[in-house]
């Protein structure tokens, strides 16, 4: 399974973490996995690269962790927002393989 859990402070993301795997498929070939961390390497790429967010990313096998230390602007939440959103309605749709946790609570 696929654990995304979001992470808040002062009523705001302050970050995220995925892990694990979704296992529909054969490693390299699961479109879950490859949908999840395609979205998630967009979001931790765009807040380091383009939104130059103060922020940090660390990735190692099958676990990605981005943790910013501001997290007020504008367009970093709404790309947290966006990326909630994308990662709540593939849960939807594989609500077996994918788990949604918004600041230590299950609200998927």
């Amino acid at each position: 399974m696929i654990t995304v859990r979001f992470t808040y402070s002062d009523g705001l993301y302050s970050g995220f973490s995925v892990q694990g795997h979704a296992g529909l498929a054969p490693k390299g070939e699961d479109v879950l996995c490859a949908s999840v961390s395609s979205a998630a390497y967009l979001i931790a790429n765009t807040l380091t690269e383009v939104c130059k967010a103060p922020c940090d990313a660390v990735v190692s096998d099958g676990r990605m962790t981005v943790r910013l230390s501001e997290w007020d602007d504008a367009s970093v939440q709404v790309l947290l927002k966006g990326f909630a959103l994308h990662m709540r309605e593939l849960s939807r749709q594989y609500p077996r393989q994918l788990k949604v946790i918004y600041g230590g609570k299950n609200n998927a």
